[in-house]
C-alpha cells in the first residue's frame, strides 16, 4: 500500500468540513489534546472536554463545554458522552510511565469503551503510538519501543486490544514522536503501517487527521499510522 498525503486543500477552517458534530475530547489538556480542541473549533464543531483541571482551558471556556471528571470512570465517562457524534481521544501517560501508571491506558480503554456502548456511541478515534508497528524498519519502531518504553509499549498494545474486541466503530492513530511544530497539511498516511522515514509528526497534523475521520468517517476498524 503507498503511503498518501493525509490533508487536503481545504483542510483549515470550515470549507472542508461536510457538517458540524458534537465531538467530546479526551485528554484534551494535552498536547495533542489543545490541538484537538483548537481546531475543532475553527472546522465549525461543538465541543466537550471532559477533563480532571478545566482551568487548564481557560483559554476556549467561551467556545467549548467543559466537564469536570476522572477518565478511569466509566460512568462519568458515559454522562460526558451521551448525545455526542464521536469521541475523540489524545489522552495518554506521561513518559517515563511510572510503575503505578502501568496500565493506565487499559483501564482507560475499558472504562471508555464500556460507557460507548451504555451512550449508544459508536464513533472513536484514538490516539495510540508508532512503537507498536513491529514492521517499520526505517525507523526501528518496535525495537526502539522495547528498548526504551517497554511500559508504554504494553499498555498502548493492551489498550488497543480493548477496542478492537468492542463493538463500536474505532480507529487506532499512531504517530511516531510528536512535536510543538505548526500544522502543515503535508503529513503522510499509511494503513497498517508506519510510513518509511516517519521519525516524526507536529500535533497539529496528528489533530487534523483524527478530526478528518470523524468528519468523513475513513478508517474505521483500522490501525493508521501518520507522520511528516
Amino acid at each position: 500500500m503507498q503511503d498518501y498525503v493525509g490533508a487536503e486543500p481545504e483542510s483549515a477552517g470550515n470549507s472542508g468540513n461536510p457538517r458540524s458534530m458534537k465531538l467530546v475530547v479526551l485528554g484534551a489538556t494535552g498536547g495533542t489534546g489543545l490541538q484537538i480542541v483548537r481546531e475543532a473549533i475553527e472546522r465549525g464543531h461543538s465541543v466537550t472536554a471532559f477533563v480532571r483541571s478545566p482551568e487548564r482551558l481557560t483559554a476556549f471556556r467561551d467556545r467549548i463545554t467543559i466537564m469536570q471528571g476522572d477518565l478511569l470512570n466509566s460512568a462519568e465517562l458515559e454522562q460526558a458522552v451521551k448525545g455526542q457524534d464521536a469521541v475523540l481521544s489524545g489522552f495518554g501517560p506521561r513518559v517515563p510511565v511510572s510503575k503505578a501508571d502501568a496500565h493506565l491506558l487499559q483501564q482507560f480503554a475499558v472504562a471508555l469503551t464500556s460507557a460507548m456502548v451504555h451512550a449508544e456511541v459508536g464513533r472513536v478515534v484514538v490516539e495510540s503510538v508508532a512503537f507498536l508497528f513491529k514492521d517499520s524498519i526505517v525507523p526501528p519502531a518496535y525495537l526502539l519501543g522495547r528498548m526504551l518504553f517497554p511500559r508504554t509499549v504494553a499498555d498502548a498494545s493492551a489498550m488497543e486490544r480493548v477496542f478492537e474486541e468492542s463493538k463500536l466503530d474505532w480507529t487506532m492513530v499512531r504517530p511516531p514522536e510528536l512535536t510543538d511544530k505548526p500544522y502543515t497539511a503535508k503529513y503522510r498516511v499509511r494503513e497498517g503501517h508506519l510510513p518509511r522515514f516517519g521519525f516524526t509528526i507536529s500535533r497539529a497534523d496528528v489533530a487534523d487527521f483524527m478530526i478528518k475521520a470523524v468528519e468523513n468517517r475513513s478508517s474505521i476498524r483500522k490501525i493508521v499510522g501518520v507522520c511528516n
